[in-house]
């Protein structure tokens, strides 16, 4: 018997591979059907079953794609929900056997109505492993408010009492030796405040999670909800996909990866309501980009930001990159629903720039020369919880993930200097108003990470964050 823990850094999830005497079975596999597929022929082992979780709101599923070219059986735990695609409902407590080795479903409603963890015996009978799901992460639970969002007649109120009574009665009672394996680590939006590890006994989560000490359901009702911030706009189209079924990745690619030259690129953003999304690095994109085009570096967590800042996954986008990383830029696009990439500019940046095309500039300063300067605006964009944690006195909070929200503090003609952690963010959210027409914002280079080595800047007291949303 194999368990493997495939796990995506970008979108802190984690797909599982499990093989046992010739047949093979994947857990929440993302979009990218290959790398699956050719992990289980390393192994000359046939797929049998593709286990979903439950319908997945942070990232689209490679269930459709993966079961049509392997064959395998999609399996869901209970659910009444239709779906565009053939399913094997299976129910609480069923057991279905992988070579010599079985996963039984154990229905845990609570993150979502249908969420359902799956238990692994090995061949002799044993409890090995238990497949969580965004039921129950390693310091965590799943938020319960997410399912709301699609079936009307529920609120994070119900699906938490929900919650309660899964782990009390359907996880606690399991053994203390068993590995918990969860679909997601800390940088997910799918829980408030998870570990950095991504497995661990469940004996140690009964002893170290908050959510599974002692209380009565009321107490964990508050605790649970406590900390929550509104999910990311993508979440709810994400879910519908997942129900729904969706385009083939591989015709994603094609037309996501069609080269423009200048000329062309130029009339197909004039001519179509398409964004222009530059995933170069931050320091190629502050010398010069594209006008209207919005910095979503590619070495960040940049699925998650699209899907934070862009509100319709069927957004048209165009692409300046690197070209050696446009396949990579098409799939973490796909990985949250966003499927309707038209086409790349050939040449990128540069053959913009030597076609005498304008372009626009990022104004920056270091950290120790703002340090210097007197009477300065600095505006934070970093989450409401970092903020709190820690930051500089009277500075102004302006989070990035509500961009819309935030612009309305930022008003007036004076400069404005613009941090986040590293500076990363900072260089999404001047973007972004640099195509509203604001032109008075400068980045921060380096963040808040350099302004705490200066040593010049007057800090708040260090509080320990209880939420990381």
């Amino acid at each position: 018997m194999k368990i493997e823990q495939i796990y995506t850094g970008c979108l802190a999830e984690a797909a599982y591979y499990i093989e046992s005497n010739g047949e093979c079975a994947f857990i929440d596999p993302l979009r990218e059907s290959t790398p699956y597929i050719e992990r289980a022929e390393r192994d000359n082992a046939k797929v049998k079953y593709i286990f979903e979780t439950h319908f997945h709101a942070d990232f689209v599923s490679g269930h459709v794609d993966l079961a049509e070219k392997t064959g395998g059986k999609i399996v869901y735990g209970p659910t009444e929900m239709p779906t565009g695609f053939e399913k094997i409902v299976g129910k609480d407590g069923e057991k279905f056997k992988v070579g010599n080795i079985t996963l039984e479903v154990v229905h845990t409603p609570g993150h979502t109505m249908e969420s359902t963890c799956f238990l692994l015996r090995d061949e002799n009978g044993k409890e090995i492993a238990l497949f969580t799901g965004d039921t129950l992460f390693i310091g965590d639970v799943g938020r319960p408010d997410l399912a709301q969002k699609v079936i009307a007649d529920l609120t994070q109120d119900k699906l938490a009492r929900h919650l309660y009574k899964s782990l009390t009665e359907k996880i606690m009672p399991l053994a203390d030796e068993i590995i918990v394996y969860p679909a997601h680590g800390q940088g997910s939006a799918c829980g408030k405040n998870m570990s950095k590890d991504t497995f661990d006994t469940l004996g140690n989560q009964k002893k170290t999670n908050y959510a599974l000490q002692p209380m009565s359901e009321n107490e964990f009702v508050e605790k649970v909800l406590d900390g929550l911030m509104p999910p990311p706009s993508y979440f709810p189209q994400n879910v519908m996909i997942n129900i729904k079924g969706y385009e083939s990745l591989d015709d994603v690619m094609k037309k996501g990866t069609k080269p423009l030259n200048v000329e062309e690129f130029e009339t197909v953003a004039n001519e179509t309501n398409a964004i222009i999304i530059d995933t170069r690095s931050k320091e190629d994109f502050i010398k010069g980009y594209v006008p209207q085009s919005i910095y979503i570096g590619i070495d960040g967590n940049f699925a998650t930001w699209v899907g934070t800042l862009v509100p319709d996954v069927k957004q048209e986008i165009l692409i300046v990159a690197d070209e050696n990383r446009l396949e990579e830029i098409i799939t973490r696009l796909a990985r949250v629903g966003y499927d309707n990439a038209i086409g790349y500019l050939k040449g990128g940046f540069a053959a913009w720039k030597n076609a005498g095309k304008e372009y626009d500039v990022v104004e920056s300063v270091d950290a120790g020369t703002l340090a210097n300067m007197k009477n300065v605006e600095i505006v934070d964009v970093r989450k409401a919880s970092e903020f709190r944690s820690e930051h500089v006195k009277n500075a102004v909070n302006a989070p990035l993930d509500y961009i819309n929200e935030s612009m309305k503090l930022i008003l007036g003609d004076l400069k404005k200097y613009v941090h986040c952690a590293t500076g990363y963010r900072s260089l999404v959210f001047i973007s972004i108003l640099q195509a509203r027409g604001y032109r008075n914002l400068v980045d921060v280079a380096g963040g808040f990470t350099e302004m705490k080595k200066v040593g010049s800047f007057e800090m708040t007291d260090y509080v320990c964050p209880t939420t990381m949303l």
